[in-house]
């Protein structure tokens, strides 16, 4: 048996952080398989392309800028770190600079990051499902990562650890190094329900808004074409969040341990969740509201698979399950068409997780502490995050549908975006 020293070397956790990054990265075409499976046959090669296409694009940009612009240094309270000298180590010159252990572990952590701005870009792609022009999507797709959530990613994950201070959650090991950061106030959000859930979530409400509604928008108007592979891509992506969660912690040891066993109960109690709330409201449980509550567990626990018992990561699960089943119930209701329902997993779900940290959070929730203080630093944490991604989101898709066009034309999301965008049938039958 392999054992791990108590203390890893920079070796072990770099490839730690490499398994991980490998993981996560096989989430984005677990996206598209989920994605793929529940819009209309003709429908989901454009579907899956835009995940795809995310993957190509951010990964350039990434190595290019991105990186540098995420995890700069230096900046004040009124400049953030990401405005202070984005560009220093552009192409990654400072890791290519590093030798040894070093060198190892920054680029690790460079190839990790990298696959939590891809997938946060392909998770807003759910919700203009069906009508969206895959050139259009890729200029948004360019300019909100750059502009949206390459700051975001800093805002969250650009922290300096405090050797002085290591004694307890998110909110109580590090410091932010200069400019303004959700880890200056304290937020505990250890994987991304910010930076990911809720930011994907916002631009994907902000998107459904400026393409406006498919023809024929109505409860029930499409039925998922491809049950299976929605189910597949839903295993694909919680496997792939084991690398997500318990990946975050850098390092093979007791948090990531808390964390990767908070991330099997989580979404399994909210696929109980969901299906208890579907049998109770419309008399079945489905196999897609199986999937969907799995998915909705797994973006509550993001953010807190560090700091809950597991017990408490149950109660997560099932209250997360049951509280966006029926929030995808609200685009009926207020008039927006959220194709895959982005906002009522995604924007919901991360706001339920990073909220619920200011109540039960050990050692900081006001079970525990008494004070409210962390529900205040978590409630500001994740509402300027989902007011700054919608904002810009909106703005972005707004000039796009301008100029060049963002939604295609009736006729042609009547014939299918598959053969008009990209010349291609997803199924074709021979006799």
């Amino acid at each position: 048996m392999l054992h791990l020293a108590d203390s890893p070397s920079i070796y072990d956790n770099s490839l730690w952080l490499m398994v991980a990054a490998a993981l996560v990265l096989i989430m984005t075409p677990g996206v598209a398989f989920f994605y793929g499976g529940m819009v209309k046959a003709k429908s989901v090669i454009s579907m899956m392309m835009m995940s795809f296409g995310a993957i190509a694009l951010v990964s350039v940009l990434w190595v290019i800028y991105g990186y540098s612009m995420s995890f700069s240094s230096g900046g004040d309270w009124l400049i953030p770190h990401v405005l202070a000298n984005p560009f220093a180590d552009a192409f990654l010159q400072k890791e290519l600079a590093a030798t040894g252990g070093d060198q190892a572990h920054n680029f690790a952590f460079a190839g990790f990051q990298a696959t939590f701005a891809i997938i946060t870009v392909a998770l807003i792609s759910g919700a203009i499902a069906d009508r969206a022009k895959f050139g259009s999507w890729m200029i948004f797709a360019g300019v909100w990562v750059t502009l949206v959530y390459f700051p975001v990613a800093s805002w969250v994950f650009n922290f300096t650890v405090d050797a002085k201070n290591t004694a307890g959650g998110f909110g109580q090991h590090g410091y932010s190094d200069g400019g303004w950061s959700v880890w200056g106030l304290g937020v505990n959000d250890f994987a991304g329900g910010t930076a990911v859930h809720i930011n994907a979530g916002a631009a994907g409400l902000a998107l459904a808004l400026v393409l406006g509604k498919r023809i024929g928008f109505k409860k029930g108007m499409n039925a998922p074409h491809n049950v299976p592979l929605t189910l597949l891509g839903a295993s694909l992506l919680w496997f792939g969040w084991f690398g997500f969660n318990a990946g975050s912690e850098g390092s093979p040891d007791g948090i990531s341990a808390l964390a990767w066993i908070n991330t099997l109960a989580a979404p399994a109690a909210a696929t109980l969740g969901w299906l208890i709330v579907e049998k109770i409201k419309d008399g079945k449980p489905t196999s897609i509201g199986a999937a969907s509550g799995a998915v909705a567990g797994l973006v509550a626990i993001t953010p807190a698979c560090n700091i809950l018992t597991p017990g408490w990561g149950i109660v997560l699960g099932l209250v997360t399950g049951a509280i966006c089943a029926l929030a995808i119930e609200l685009k009926f209701k207020l008039g927006f068409d959220d194709s895959l329902d982005v906002v009522g997993i995604h924007l919901v779900g991360g706001l339920v997780g990073t909220l619920y940290i200011g109540f039960f959070g050990t050692g900081i929730g006001l079970l525990d502490s008494g004070s409210f203080y962390q529900l205040g630093a978590q409630a500001v944490g994740a509402f300027a995050v989902a007011i700054y991604s919608f904002v810009l989101a909106f703005a972005i898709g707004w000039v796009i549908e301008k100029t060049i066009g963002f939604r295609i034309k009736n006729e042609d999301e009547v014939a299918g975006v598959d053969t008009v965008v990209h010349g291609e049938e997803s199924y074709v039958l021979e006799g």
